[in-house]
Formats: structure tokens, sequence, C-alpha cells
């Protein structure tokens, strides 16, 4: 089932810029242009790009925070602008984890709030609520007042908080933007099981290492407009990016077929670039097994997902 429809979602915004001492001048800012994409009932999706891309616009167009210029929307069969409270039933949203919290109430005391705005009674509230602290792994600091909290146990609250009316879809903006790297793992781990779960997830994010060990799907947004969209896998075969590999040696001092340095124990390891890696290595451990080398550890080193956004927002094509 598609979950999440977006169909050439546009948006524009009027800016006022300064244009000498005295004067200003109206430019129209495309901060959407014809964005469409699904999302899978249990995905995990991702939208990437550079700040300014158009990645927060079009997540506030879903959360019926904003409305379209042009193009439609769809939660769980939903229509964003004419069935808006249908869509805030069903989608947990967290669009900055340091806002939207009571600073001198404590953590827990936030989440039975929330519940009681969707309707909770104050025991299932606070039952509801009891649950998913335990569930963000936020502890004994549930009980602090939210003013003392860090900005990491405040990602865990909103996401906490995002949950408290057991959504079926979870939208985050940027969900570890921000947090120390035991956190942000803590965040991403969290992410996963949600999707286990049957939850379908649809995160933006700049940073790409993130979105390749997260999502099942990407698409990259520049400038308001997609400009590649896919697997991880799919977005760095499009583009032919190198892989290397490397091979250990254990009985060698010098082979001069191949680049070769010495590694932390001492041996020499054999380094290869290539665009076809099984076919690659296969040919190269041939040869130096023809030659009664040793082979030690086998190393390939696949392209990155930020080298396909370098070179996709750098201009190139990667459609």
């Amino acid at each position: 089932m598609k979950e999440i429809i977006a169909k050439n979602l546009t948006k524009k915004f009027k800016k006022k810029v300064r244009k000498g001492i005295f004067n200003t001048e109206e430019r129209v800012i495309h901060a959407v242009k014809g964005v469409s994409f699904e999302v899978n009932h249990g995905e995990i999706f991702g939208l990437l790009g550079p700040n300014g891309a158009g990645k927060t616009t079009t997540i506030k167009i879903l959360c019926t925070l904003l409305i379209p210029d042009s193009g439609e929307a769809y939660i769980h069969g939903y229509n964003v602008i004419k069935e808006p409270n249908k869509v805030r039933e069903i989608i947990g949203v967290v669009l900055a984890p340091d806002k939207g919290f009571y600073e001198r109430l404590t953590g827990i005391e936030n989440l039975v709030y929330y519940g009681r705005l969707y309707g909770m009674n104050k025991k299932d509230a606070y039952k509801r609520a009891e649950e998913l602290v335990n569930l963000v792994d936020l502890g004994k600091d549930a009980y602090r007042f939210v003013e003392e909290y860090s900005l990491g146990m405040k990602a865990k609250l909103s996401i906490a908080k995002s949950l408290i009316h057991d959504p079926s879809i979870i939208i985050l903006d940027e969900p570890t933007v921000g947090l120390d790297p035991i956190s942000s793992r803590k965040i991403r781990a969290l992410i996963h099981d949600l999707a286990n779960s049957g939850k379908t997830i649809l995160i933006t994010s700049h940073n790409m290492w993130e979105v390749e060990n997260l999502c099942n799907r990407v698409i990259m947004i520049n400038k308001g407009e997609i400009v590649s969209q896919g697997t991880p896998k799919e977005l760095k075969e499009k583009l032919n990016l190198s892989y290397f590999i490397e091979i250990e040696v254990l009985n060698a001092d010098k082979i001069s077929d191949y680049e070769t340095s010495i590694n932390e124990k001492g041996n020499l390891v054999v380094k290869i670039e290539t665009q076809k890696p099984n076919e690659s290595l296969i040919k190269v451990l041939d040869k130096l097994r023809e030659k009664n080398y040793i082979i030690g550890s086998i190393k390939v080193i696949e392209p990155t997902l930020e080298e396909v956004f370098a070179r996709v927002i750098g201009g190139e094509k990667g459609n």
C-alpha cells in the first residue's frame, strides 16, 4: 500500500530583499518545483538535500502545515488539503527536536499533556507515556524538568511525543541534527525498530551516511527539484562510481603489476580501483595465486552516498 503520495507539489514564497540603502524589492522563491514520490507501507524513505533544498517545505505540506500552490498529496489515502484533520490523526511529526515542550513540566508530564489533547483519559495517557519513555530510553530523565534536558534528551522526547497516539506514519525532519554520536546512534536504532514494528517513516536529512544506513529508498532534492531517486545502491550504480579493493599478500615485499602499500601489520596490500568489483576481484586473485602468493584479508570499499550527492548536486547527471 502507498502510505504517502506526493504529486507535482509546488510552493513559492515571496521574500523582500534589500536593494541599496533605502530600497527593497520583492523576490519569488521557488521552494518546491513539481516534487512527486510515493512511500510504501513499512518503508523508511529519505529526502536528502543541502540546506534550503526544499525538504522541510515538502514535509510541512505533507503535515498539513502548508498548502501547496499546486499539486496533490495523500497520507494513507487522505487528501492533505481537503482532509487535514484525518491526516493529523494518523501521523506523528518531529519538525524541531528542541521545540514544542513546556519547560517547567517533566518529560513524562509533557507526554501526558499531549496524550490528553488526543482524547486519552489521564490514566491511559500516563500509561502510554511510561511505555514511550522506556521505548526511547529516557529512563529517569523522564521525571526531570524539560528545562534541564540536553538536546539529545529533547530529541528522544520529541519522538516519544510524536508516538503518543500510536500513529501509523511518522515524519521526521532532521531527527539527529545537533546530536552527539551516541545519541544519534540510539535515535537511528529507534527508527529501525519503529519500521520493523510496521510504522512507515519519512525522514529528511543532509547527512548522507545516516540516510544510506537508514533508508530503503531515497530522493535527492536540490533547489526545489528532485535530481535523483532510487535505493542507495541504485543511486550509486547509476553514476558508475568506483569501488576500491584491497588485498593483503602475506609472502611478498613487492609486486610491480599493481599499486601497493604496507598495512599496519607490515604486510603488502594490493590496491585496485574498479567499477566491476566482483569481476576484478576474481581476476586479480587468480593472477596472484598463479604466482603462489598467499592471500590474507580482502577488503572491498563501496562508493558512498556522499559521493553520489557530490556528483548529482554538483551538476552531473544522476536521474
